[in-house]
């Protein structure tokens, strides 16, 4: 959605600039402008396959990140946002938040899911790689969040690390307000068991992120 803000922002950008141009008098008040933006954005998208018109509906962390793009987030406005995300976490009825690390490596690699032309009966990928480092043996990876070579070393190996990296991964919002992080649990990208693995793959000793 942080994607979705700054198309919103940008679209009421023109509309200013549209009233500019056409001579208006005066500005219009920066709620008429959001309504126009979002009219205008459900008009242009189109629901295909998995990528429904609902993405454009922003719940109370986006609408206030959109709100604040560009700007510094006030420390209150972060708060907020962190406390209320920190609530939406779940966590397994069984207590076990460690799963496979070589099916979470599987999982970190596959950017599959969501997209229009993904087969919605397959599972969702994690696209880690795109923002991560995660071993020195990859050709390439993003540099948006931080490198998670050597997670498990760094951080140790305890049940605290174990339970920060499981809701740092479902939902990232209660650690960073406005993270490009996707909320991974909390929308429903990952499952649980999808969520463990990807633990495992950070926490394990065996996993080559910790080699």
């Amino acid at each position: 959605m942080g994607i979705i803000g700054r198309l919103v922002a940008g679209a009421a950008l023109v509309a200013i600039a549209g009233g500019v141009l056409h001579g208006c008098a005066t500005a219009p008040a920066d709620t008429e402008v959001s309504d126009r933006a979002a009219a205008m954005m459900k008009s242009s998208f189109k629901s295909r396959g998995q990528a429904t018109l609902a993405r454009l509906d922003q719940d109370e962390t986006q609408r206030l990140c959109s709100e604040y793009a560009g700007r510094a987030l006030p420390a209150s406005i972060a708060t907020k946002i962190e406390q209320a995300n920190l609530a939406t976490i779940q966590y397994p009825a069984d207590g076990k938040l460690v799963g496979d690390w070589k099916s979470g490596e599987k999982i970190a690699q596959s950017g599959q899911g969501f997209q229009y032309s993904d087969d919605p009966n397959k599972p969702a990928g994690a696209n880690c790689y795109a923002c991560h480092q995660l071993s020195p043996k990859e050709l390439s990876y993003g540099t948006i969040g931080p490198s998670l070579y050597h997670f498990g070393k760094l951080h140790g190996y305890s049940d605290a690390t174990r339970k920060y990296a499981w809701q740092k991964i479902y939902n990232a919002e209660a650690f960073a307000a406005c993270s490009n992080m996707p909320r991974f649990g909390h929308h429903h990208i990952l499952t649980e068991q999808q969520i463990r693995d990807v633990v495992a793959l950070l926490v394990d000793p065996a996993s080559p992120v910790n080699q």
